[in-house]
């Protein structure tokens, strides 16, 4: 068994090597992660499960 290391981004959830890989089909991988980052949580406009419920989410709106 040998050891490489192949630099590789993350994006939009997927990996993606830097440069092709020469690797057969089915090769098992390891996958280390120096100085991991959390992904951080993105807040989205909620959205109502039912359309009665706008009444709940009155927004008042000033010029301050």
């Amino acid at each position: 068994m040998s050891i490489a290391a192949f630099e590789s981004v993350v994006d939009d959830g997927v990996i993606r090597p830097a440069q092709p890989l020469n690797l057969r089909d089915r090769t098992k991988v390891y996958i280390l992660v120096p100085e991991a980052q959390p992904k951080v949580p993105v807040i989205v406009s909620p959205r109502l499960a039912h359309s009665n419920q706008v009444a709940d989410f009155r927004v008042e709106v000033t010029d301050g």
